[in-house]
């Protein structure tokens, strides 16, 4: 089995789906409610223990009913092994549109809750697994990462890779986020690959290393689009489970495209993720 882990960070995130966002000062009516333990280390945790059949998520949550919501869902609803510090402050929390043009609009309220080398997590134990991606941390808590067989990381960590001074095998990112920025020189050592998405066009992928470089059409959708939520963390956990599964560079971006194609035909985060492995209960 494929032992891989995800350290970074969780949103509880209320959704709401709409025909469109509204407009300043107008009034529109949500089909339907609901919430989720999410953000980019969640989807990937729930991807991973998808396609693995086990995960391990180090990350760090808050203290009130929404933290432990988060952590109640993820480990008894979606099976994740969650390793989590405790912090004297609200979970941080985002709102979701969810429109009928299949996209997802964000607003983050609070500040980012991420894990740290000094918070009492079996960091250890990351050296064990064949793959983790990383969505957010410190400096140590990337070098703790750094460990395990690949490594593979999202530009929005920048700041602690950064600090780290230590190479990922893969930082993956989308070409157009402006959140998700990555320029030769803004890491040293460089990453050894970079990967972009670009949605419905694909993308594309260059070895700081030797220059190779190539692209990737996007996998066909498996059935109508419902919305994007989760989409970029699905394919860059599938990504790192691919690599920690052994595969060439190309086919683990093959499996990524197709997971992220799968988690665009479901509703919210989750309901759409490639599964490969089933828990008992869920059999």
């Amino acid at each position: 089995m494929t032992r891989v882990g995800v350290v970074g960070h969780v949103e509880w995130v209320s959704f709401a789906v709409v025909p469109r966002v509204p407009l300043a000062g107008e009034i529109v009516h949500a089909r339907d409610v609901f919430s989720e333990p999410a953000g980019g280390g969640a989807v990937a945790a729930v991807a991973l223990r998808r396609l693995a059949g086990a995960v391990t998520f180090l990350t760090a949550i808050g203290n009130d009913d929404a933290a432990r919501a988060t952590e109640e869902r993820l480990t008894e609803v979606y099976g994740v092994t969650l390793r989590a510090a405790r912090r004297e402050a609200p979970q941080r929390r985002t709102f979701t549109f969810l429109d009928d043009a299949g996209e997802r609009t964000i607003t983050v309220l609070g500040e980012r809750i991420v894990p740290a080398i000094d918070d009492p997590l079996p960091w250890d134990a990351l050296a064990d697994l064949d793959a983790v991606y990383l969505t957010g941390g410190d400096a140590g808590a990337v070098r703790a990462a750094r460990a395990a067989r690949v490594l593979v990381a999202t530009p929005r960590a920048m700041s602690a890779l950064a600090g780290s001074g230590v190479a990922v095998d893969v930082l993956v990112g989308s070409a157009v986020d402006p959140g998700e920025v990555y320029e030769p020189g803004m890491l040293d050592p460089p990453p050894r690959v970079v990967v972009r998405t670009r949605s419905a066009d694909g993308g594309e992928w260059v070895s700081t290393a030797d220059g190779r470089s190539g692209t990737w059409d996007a996998a066909p959708l498996p059935g109508k689009p419902v919305d994007a939520y989760g989409c970029g963390d699905s394919f860059a956990a599938a990504l790192a489970y691919g690599l920690g599964a052994g595969m060439a560079l190309e086919e683990a971006i093959e499996l990524a495209a197709r997971c992220g194609a799968a988690c665009h035909c479901g509703r919210g985060p989750y309901g759409g993720q490639l599964v490969t492995h089933r828990r008992s209960d869920q059999a």
